[in-house]
């Protein structure tokens, strides 16, 4: 994997880290979050297009195919993740999805792509999945009453994770085929998420005024680092295999995890310091 490639990904996990960071508490009002972040970030991302290759050498229509099925893909990946969060662990589902995503990934770009990651990026590939699953279930409580059958928070995350791969190999095979601008793409996406969000609000949509108002500051650092974050990696995917870039940019995990043990003093720092050393080290092997 190329220098610029790792730089990307992992300048894309700082920005995706310091949004999660910054806007906690408030993603989880819902729809309301949802709806004003897609229209703070278009806003905020909008006039970058003309400066940023417009929309790419490809034509309208590859551009509008990939932009409509990829706010479809985010779509259900944002409802089935918020499901995820209202009948389970906050830190199962999380774990979960985050570690299934990028194995899915893997191995759906190495099957259906050809992507060939040698022994040693596999073994990176590996080890960040690890590290990243461990994270998550640092914090994971016990299941109250002994109930017996599936974790709901499990298979929710899975379907969370089934999502993040559909759109970020959709997202990498649209790029490479269409020649599509990541700037323009990320506009696009949240510019069609709005209408998406608007008709499942439906007549809750008023309630977005109060919560801009409230959480203005935030939405703003939101709107800017959170397609950022997406847009690093789009450009990565275009110079790199997406075996190698999905899992790298789950370095964002490991950055919030040691911020609640630093900062917040969260529980089991030791744990997490153990943890984020395994993504650390998968991290090398990808690097080499």
């Amino acid at each position: 994997m190329s220098v610029t490639a790792v730089l990307l990904v992992l300048g894309a996990a700082v920005a995706h880290s310091a949004w999660n960071i910054v806007a906690h508490g408030v993603s989880r009002a819902g729809l309301p979050f949802l709806w004003c972040g897609s229209v703070v970030s278009t806003l905020l991302w909008l006039p970058l297009v003309p400066l940023t290759g417009g929309i790419g050498a490809g034509d309208i229509r590859g551009f509008l195919m990939g932009v409509g099925v990829s706010a479809v893909l985010h779509l259900g990946y944002m409802l089935v993740l918020q499901r995820g969060y209202a009948v389970g662990s906050l830190s199962t589902v999380y774990a979960t999805a985050r570690g299934s995503g990028p194995l899915l990934t893997v191995v759906v770009a190495v099957l259906a792509l050809g992507e060939r990651p040698s022994p040693a990026a596999l073994v990176g590939v590996a080890a960040i999945i690890a590290g990243v699953v461990a994270i998550g279930f640092v914090d994971r409580a016990p299941r109250i009453g002994g109930r017996r059958g599936v974790d709901p928070a499990i298979v929710f995350g899975l379907l969370t994770g089934v999502a993040i791969a559909a759109y970020t190999l959709w997202d990498a095979h649209a790029l490479r085929t269409w020649s599509i601008s990541p700037v323009a793409y990320m506009v696009g996406c949240t510019a069609l998420e709005v209408p998406l969000f608007t008709a499942l609000l439906g007549r809750r949509l008023p309630q977005v005024v109060p919560f801009a108002r409230r959480e203005w500051r935030r939405l703003l650092v939101f709107g800017f680092l959170s397609p950022l974050s997406y847009i690093l990696v789009l450009v990565a995917v275009t110079i790199a295999p997406v075996a190698l870039v999905a899992p790298m940019r789950e370095v964002s995990v490991v950055l919030v995890s040691l911020f609640g043990a630093l900062v917040l003093r969260e529980g089991r720092p030791g744990a997490r310091l153990v943890a984020s050393g395994v993504v650390v080290a998968g991290i090398a092997l990808l690097a080499v």
